[in-house]
């Protein structure tokens, strides 16, 4: 457990830096007697990619650079959302540090009145980043929140004819799915677990189970302890209720995956492996909640969308594991599999998870994702 405590320990004092995380901006429409208001966070780093903010190409942004990138940045910004029937005009801006960066705050407002079921055109960060997503937030007063997930990717106006335009339980129930599909750090966390689960060790050696429901036991309780530990944090964070900074969690996701590989070439948890998943999903926990914990939703509104996102990331893990323990069953009995499927794709993980830790502690681009 040594080396568990040192990497630990390095993603503690790292110190703040760029960190791994889906691009979202959140926008919060709120509809007034004389017309409507929208709020609309971007994250600096989501339009630095965009436009190129920085300017001098030193890799920080200065307060300077970000001033005199302002009409560049609602230039970029408007075109890309449209609301049917409201022509929408810049009526200020502004800067806000969030848990995992700065964002640019631009303010607009319309004297239009939004309909019941708004039709929506979002193209933000279509032609930069595929998995970007608005995060929309519709107040009206006397009402509740509407919730939208606006999509770049999609062509046609979001939200116009459909029955639940608004609704949490669609959206979120596919970002869910979505954003562990598209966490490689944490579908690599997981595969890393699933790697041994098919064979047993012995001081021979790795040997194959001979039947598949030798194998189901252990793994229900590895995803059980992952599942239940990060639905806790991700609760927790999501609420506000405990926080952690994106620079240390970030690394910290990093470091429990170049420990689950290391554990599949070397025993360091020796029996206690459910427990050491268990803390490692409390860490993976935080890495799914910042999209929610930003969104500002009235209570109700918010245990509904965490409930439907918390589900599709169940979901999601779900097919990882059915896919992965089916085909590592089947391998199992291959000569090569303790050599190339354990030690090879253990020594990937570690390799790939060093280069996530190095970039998230410095900043570094080593990785495309």
């Amino acid at each position: 457990m040594k080396y568990l405590f040192s990497l630990l320990m390095l993603a503690l004092f790292a110190g703040p830096a760029a960190a791994h995380k889906a691009s979202d901006a959140y926008l919060q429409l709120q509809q007034q007697p004389d017309g409507i208001t929208l709020r609309w966070d971007i994250a600096l780093r989501d339009l630095d990619a965009a436009i190129d903010l920085d300017t001098n190409g030193d890799g920080q942004l200065t307060w300077g650079e970000i001033k005199a990138a302002w009409p560049r940045i609602e230039a970029y910004a408007l075109p890309r959302l449209q609301i049917a029937g409201c022509e929408m005009r810049p009526a200020g801006q502004g800067l806000e540090q969030r848990s995992d960066g700065a964002y640019a705050v631009l303010r607009f407002a319309s004297p239009c009145q939004l309909g019941a079921h708004p039709a929506i055109s979002y193209a933000l960060m279509r032609d930069v980043d595929p998995t970007h997503r608005g995060l929309l937030n519709i107040q009206r007063s006397g009402q509740g929140a509407q919730l939208m997930v606006l999509d770049p990717s999609r062509d046609e106006p979001q939200g116009a004819g459909a029955a639940q335009p608004a609704s949490a339980t669609p959206s979120f129930l596919h970002e869910g799915v979505l954003h562990i599909l598209t966490g490689y750090d944490h579908v690599l966390f997981l595969l890393c677990l699933l790697l041994t689960a098919v064979m047993r060790r012995t001081p021979q050696g790795w040997q194959p189970l001979d039947r598949l429901p030798q194998a189901l036991l252990p793994i229900f309780g590895i995803v059980t302890s992952f599942t239940i530990a990060h639905s806790i944090t991700l609760g927790l964070a999501a609420t506000g209720q405990v926080t952690l900074p994106s620079w240390f969690i970030e690394p910290a996701i990093a470091v429990t995956i170049i420990v689950a590989a290391i554990d599949n070439l070397h025993p360091l948890f020796r029996g206690r492996r459910g427990v050491v998943t268990f803390f490692f999903g409390l860490i993976h926990g935080f890495g799914f909640a910042g999209a929610l914990a930003e969104l500002n939703l009235p209570t109700g509104a918010f245990a509904w969308a965490l409930l439907q996102f918390n589900l599709g990331l169940e979901l999601g893990q779900l097919a990882i594991v059915l896919v992965a323990v089916g085909l590592l069953y089947t391998l199992r009995r291959r000569t090569v599999y303790p050599r190339w499927v354990i030690g090879g794709g253990s020594t990937v993980a570690i390799v790939l998870g060093a280069m996530w830790l190095l970039e998230r502690t410095t900043g570094l681009a080593l990785l495309p994702v």
